[in-house]
């Protein structure tokens, strides 16, 4: 930590006591929060329990890096070290804003825009860093999905995505578009690696958490035109639309390192989990049932060549 930072321990946490006295900061949708220069939080306020799933009295004196938020971006790869926005604006005192996944509290990823500001003392000294974020709407788009299987009997209702018979009328209706104005879609199909270590290890209960985590962090991601499916167990689909091969292997690829960087807490420990992925465009030789076999057989040449992958044919 350079010069610019050093400062007197109590100045960031006065900041935080005046945040706290400000009901209009306190009650913001958007969640806010601030941090020392060590970056031990000081502040939290009501916005971002409901955005995170944590309270104040589970994150207040803790560090950010703490392996609590744990943001990634959309390859997965962890921030908190490196590539940190907040750590670089408490450095060089330059507000940044990124679009990055934090872990919510029940383990799946949420999509959110994060804005960074300085915190300085009256000698303008750097005293630590306020964190703004918010669901990143363009992301999240689980809540325009749910537009198109709303109803009680579209949905699977564990996991709250979309049902094998809803999936498939979804799909005629993509080959219909295809066929009539040629717009390309293609399907994913996906397996949880060694779910069955889940069931058998911790019980079903764990297993359906897993399986909750899993919808919770596509859907979360999906675009408003995708759609996520439950076929049955630990499977699911994801009928994409409108990509062509390189679309298809990038949305896919985003599916699946976000799940691998999502996990379920376990008293003491967190569960990884981990996918498998076989991915292909609607041809024009195809039909409903051709396009899921080939999809479903692609994933198992995933599960044969080493597990979290994607295999595209």
């Amino acid at each position: 930590m350079n010069d610019n930072v050093s400062v007197l321990p109590d100045e960031a946490d006065q900041e935080a006591y005046t945040l706290k006295s400000n009901p209009w900061i306190e009650n913001l949708f958007e969640g806010v929060y601030t941090v020392d220069v060590d970056r031990k939080i000081l502040y939290w306020n009501q916005g971002a329990m409901t955005i995170t799933g944590y309270n104040s009295d589970e994150i207040i004196r803790r560090s950010c890096f703490d392996n609590i938020l744990n943001h990634v971006n959309e390859d997965g790869v962890g921030l908190c070290f490196d590539g940190c926005p907040l750590k670089a604006t408490i450095e060089d005192g330059i507000e940044r804003e990124a679009s990055v996944y934090l872990r919510h509290k029940s383990g799946h990823r949420v999509p959110v825009k994060v804005r960074t500001i300085p915190l300085r003392n009256g000698d303008q000294k750097i005293i630590g860093a306020l964190e703004l974020f918010t669901e990143n709407k363009d992301e999240a788009s689980l809540r325009n999905s749910l537009e198109h299987y709303k109803k009680q009997s579209n949905e699977d209702p564990l996991t709250k995505a979309a049902n094998r018979r809803y999936f498939l009328v979804m799909i005629e209706s993509k080959i219909r578009e295809f066929k009539i104005v040629g717009t390309p879609f293609g399907i994913a199909f996906l397996d949880i690696d060694n779910f069955k270590h889940f069931n058998d290890s911790f019980g079903h209960e764990v297993g359906d958490k897993v399986l909750k985590i899993l919808a919770e962090t596509i859907q979360s991601n999906l675009r408003k035109n995708d759609l996520l499916g439950r076929w049955g167990g630990e499977e699911f689909v994801i009928l994409f639309s409108d990509v062509d091969s390189n679309g298809l292997m990038i949305a896919s690829e985003k599916a699946r390192k976000l799940v691998a960087a999502s996990s379920l807490r376990l008293s003491d420990q967190y569960l990884n989990i981990t996918i498998s992925i076989g991915a292909t465009l609607f041809g024009e030789n195809d039909d409903c049932d051709s396009i899921v076999t080939r999809s479903d057989q692609l994933m198992y040449l995933s599960k044969k060549s080493g597990k979290n992958k994607v295999t595209i044919g």
